[in-house]
């Protein structure tokens, strides 16, 4: 698996980061998760265009996760690049309302005959693939926040989505190869991850690896590494926009 960071910022506006998004490559198969302001511009910076994604998976229905959902489809309208392959879009209860209010907003600017847009709503659930799985599990943010466990070729890449810590998210992430949490302040705010929350779920999942993400502006005056590290002993990244990784 191949994992590149479209974003790993916030919904506030940065010069170093940009909002939400993640891209894994698997194979020959394109799945991205969660889709911030700027995700298709930013993703034309590494490599992909909207013809190139297969799968998109959404954590939640925040705007700073959300928001290019309808640049993407309006884009896909393109004459000039034109998308015929068909959409798959996962996300929590609610998926399937979210966008069909977009097309009474937007019309058929956003809806396309040349291709086929099927919606999964999870909760708890696992989806099987040739190369890979993906297992769902809520998580405390909204009051339908999911997490995505991706298992393929004995590897395993967990990405929380925007959450609180808890128990349900230490089990989630056990063993993984590669566990990228969220850590939007540096001191520990309601609903969001903290280095040192972000290094104890680390710590408790037994996780090889861990990338920390989501970062808000302030982030950056502080070292986070070093504030997750006296928590979590192994590998610690911390996100930049772009960055690649294979697992």
């Amino acid at each position: 698996m191949e994992v590149i960071f479209i974003g790993s910022g916030t919904g506030v506006p940065s010069n170093k980061r940009a909002s939400p998004g993640i891209i894994i490559k698997i194979a020959d198969e394109i799945l991205l998760f969660d889709t911030g302001p700027g995700s298709l511009r930013k993703m034309v910076e590494a490599g992909f265009t909207y013809n190139d994604v297969d799968w998109i998976f959404y954590t939640h229905f925040h705007v700073d996760h959300i928001a290019d959902f309808a640049p993407f489809l309006f884009a896909t309208k393109s004459p000039l690049l034109l998308r015929e392959k068909d959409l798959t879009v996962t996300g929590p209860k609610g998926m399937k309302k979210f966008y069909e209010d977009l097309v009474h907003l937007y019309g058929n600017q956003i809806v396309s005959d040349r291709y086929k847009i099927s919606f999964k709503e999870v909760e708890k659930d696992e989806i099987l693939k040739n190369n890979w799985k993906v297992k769902t599990k809520p998580l405390p943010h909204t009051e339908n926040s999911i997490g995505y466990r991706i298992e393929s070729e004995n590897k395993i890449v967990v990405y929380s989505g925007d959450t609180d810590y808890c128990k349900a998210l230490v089990e989630f992430g056990k063993d993984a190869d590669l566990l990228i949490l969220e850590c939007s302040f540096p001191e520990k705010v309601d609903g969001h991850l903290s280095p040192e929350f972000a290094g104890r779920t680390a710590k408790e999942a037994k996780a090889k690896r861990l990338v920390l993400t989501h970062l808000y502006p302030v982030c950056d005056s502080y070292d986070i590494k070093k504030q997750c590290s006296k928590g979590f002993s192994g590998d610690i990244t911390v996100a930049y926009d772009l960055m690649h990784i294979t697992v």
